[in-house]
């Protein structure tokens, strides 16, 4: 009769399984497995009453705990829509201001200049600026730039070498410094532009126009007052 009970068990699984597209079993298939079992069992030597209040109690506790992931799950989604909803309304307040947005990437969409910026750990003995095209060319050198410690900035009106006017695309700028003793020095950098619009897209991100330019929300390092201060 063991057998039985066994085939019968299996055959509830396996019709549970198949029918639900999932080898994860639920509380239900454990209430199927119990039924099955009850009506099963051997009449000559049915089980002991207190392995039915065993199996019961698990199923109990089993249920207890499903409900508990679900409400937890509910929980989570409502607190990620409700963040999302504050994270929505607080970008659309950054429209108009001046921010930093970390990086050195630069899209020139035919604006008249960019602020490039870079924060030094330490005083530099030497500071140098490439800016790059799509290719990897170099298009603009800025040699003995400011080499205090701190934020550094300055103004790029998108004119290569000769002083011609480069065109639209993206471009790379990186900083060569070097340490009183020749190492080098590391160099955190970002750009300062005004915040156009900003986008909300269905999946939840939030992309902020920042002179032409689409940046995530992750991106912004800091917002600046209007005279460009912090």
């Amino acid at each position: 009769m063991v057998d039985g009970v066994t085939n019968v068990v299996n055959s509830t699984t396996d019709t549970t399984n198949q029918s639900s597209g999932s080898t994860t079993m639920t509380k239900n298939d454990f209430m199927n497995l119990l039924i099955a079992q009850m009506k099963n069992q051997d009449p000559m030597s049915p089980m002991d009453g207190t392995q039915f209040a065993a199996q019961l109690a698990q199923f109990s506790s089993l249920e207890q705990l499903q409900n508990l992931n679900d409400s937890m799950t509910t929980s989570i989604n409502a607190n990620y829509a409700l963040t999302q909803s504050i994270n929505n309304t607080l970008s659309a307040t950054l429209i108009g201001k001046e921010v930093e947005v970390s990086g050195g990437d630069l899209q020139n969409n035919g604006q008249n200049s960019v602020e490039l910026g870079y924060n030094l750990p330490g005083t530099a003995s030497s500071v140098t600026i490439n800016v790059t095209d799509s290719n990897g060319n170099v298009v603009k050198t800025f040699s003995n730039m400011p080499t205090t410690s701190g934020d550094n900035k300055l103004s790029w009106d998108f004119t290569d070498n000769n002083g011609n006017k480069l065109p639209n695309g993206k471009y790379t700028f990186s900083v060569t410094a070097k340490g009183s003793d020749g190492s080098d020095m590391t160099a955190n950098l970002f750009k300062v532009g005004t915040v156009d619009g900003v986008k909300f897209s269905s999946t939840g991100s939030t992309t902020l126009t920042v002179d032409g330019a689409d940046y995530q929300l992750s991106d912004i390092s800091e917002i600046l007052n209007a005279n460009g201060g912090n």
